[in-house]
């Protein structure tokens, strides 16, 4: 299979810090670059699909169902009096960034609300969330915040008995080769499932060519073929542009080109191109995660 070459893209994207790109075709590497000795890192809201795959698991399994109500699972946490915009909350609308929360503009990554994590009081950030203001029917509108991964993760991790690393583990981590991480916890010991993730670029592009592979790993199908599709397709329109403008899964962004991805913040990308048989594996920490996206369809895409 023939190598696809990198100097354009990191020409394109040289203010934009970038560790690590690694490019898979039919499952072989045809393009890696690091400027460093490959680490793990935080992945930041890459950390969110992972969450998804959890609760595609659970849901598998019979832990979870995508209808639960969410104060179903927290009733000590929440409102005395909550509204019914709240009470009609369900696991579906947290994966879709659907909640109904609304403070006049898509919310910042770090946030709860409008509050960096941390720099919240209260030591029970589930209350923290359900006590929050739900102005919108959920399912009306994607509004992006930390609320839906993070309250998704703790239900996969009130209904297992066991936090998303040791969840994660045999169903996922072990069989991709992924080294048992570390991931962020709350102050109430649950991993943060809306970022903290710290994985590398090389084990990010094995998740990512488990979903090519819709599922399936060495032969055996791990998570099925039908959660994958529901999971990346778009549940709802994303009021954005470009690659944001296309539309959001199950905490998975749909791309232009017919992709999806895992995303963090800072340029951490995990691309699909399922009409390329290929997987786009980017760790950076840039600023103008835009001009990333870009060169990634100027410069590598048209060689695949």
């Amino acid at each position: 299979m023939k190598k696809i070459n990198l100097n354009g893209f990191i020409e394109e994207t040289k203010e934009a810090n970038i560790f690590s790109v690694i490019v898979l075709q039919g499952g072989e590497v045809v393009g890696e670059y690091h400027s460093e000795t490959e680490r793990v890192r935080n992945q930041y809201s890459v950390s969110k699909s992972f969450t998804s795959t959890a609760v595609g698991f659970a849901v598998e399994e019979g832990l979870l169902n995508l209808d639960d109500r969410i104060l179903d699972f927290f009733p000590k946490e929440a409102p005395e009096k909550p509204s019914d915009n709240l009470k009609a909350l369900k696991l579906k609308d947290l994966l879709r960034m659907s909640t109904g929360q609304f403070n006049g503009h898509l919310m910042a990554d770090s946030s709860f609300g409008t509050t960096p994590r941390f720099e919240i009081l209260e030591e029970n950030w589930v209350k923290y969330c359900l006590n929050q203001s739900y102005p919108l029917k959920p399912g009306d509108r994607f509004v992006y915040s930390n609320v839906g991964a993070y309250l998704a993760g703790v239900m996969v991790q009130k209904k297992s008995g066991m936090d998303l690393v040791e969840y994660l583990m045999p169903r996922l981590f072990e069989p991709l080769g992924i080294n048992k991480p570390n991931w962020e916890k709350c102050p109430k010991g649950y991993n943060f499932g809306a970022g903290g993730l710290n994985i590398s670029t090389s084990e990010l592009s094995r998740f990512g060519q488990f979903y090519l592979q819709k599922g399936q790993w060495h032969g055996k199908q791990l998570l099925s073929k039908e959660w994958i599709k529901e999971a990346t397709s778009k549940q709802i329109d994303t009021d954005n542009r470009g690659d944001w403008g296309c539309g959001y899964g199950y905490q998975f962004w749909r791309g232009e080109h017919n992709s999806y991805r895992a995303d963090g913040k800072f340029g951490q990308y995990c691309i699909v191109l399922n009409d390329k048989n290929a997987v786009i594996t980017i760790n950076a920490h840039a600023t103008r995660v835009r001009r990333v996206m870009e060169a990634v369809w100027t410069e590598i895409w048209p060689q695949l």
